[in-house]
């Protein structure tokens, strides 16, 4: 199993930055994307911003330009650094990645608990 525990929410005035972090612990053979959802009161969750491997990374529209997303292959960790930050962004941030625990596993999803992301004045 693989477990995520993410780190870095807090309350923000708008404009501000804030930096997300989430780290993959656990029996891991390979994690094939990481990346990070939210999700507002009242609405669905969506797609942030994820890193694939190998440098390729994929953007919400609304963030583009704005948050920058990485990864640390080494230590099992992806970052998600959050810039010019609207009330909009307001929402709880989870951390997913995809992953297999041993070579011949199917590869799952796995979900981090949340940590809130407040933008407000």
């Amino acid at each position: 199993q693989v477990q995520l525990v993410e780190s870095g929410g807090g309350l923000v005035q708008p404009g501000g930055s804030l930096r997300l972090s989430c780290v993959a612990s656990g029996t891991i053979f390979s994690i094939n994307v990481m990346g990070w959802y939210r999700q507002a009161p009242g609405k669905q969750r969506e797609l942030v911003a994820s890193a694939i491997g190998g440098g390729m990374v994929n953007y919400a529209a609304s963030v583009e330009g704005r948050f920058t997303i990485s990864r640390d292959y080494a230590k099992n960790t992806v970052y998600l650094q959050m810039s010019s930050l609207e009330p909009e962004d307001t929402a709880v941030y989870f951390c997913t990645c995809n992953a297999r625990s041993r070579r011949l596993d199917i590869p799952t999803d796995y979900w981090g608990q949340g940590t809130q992301v407040t933008v407000s004045s």
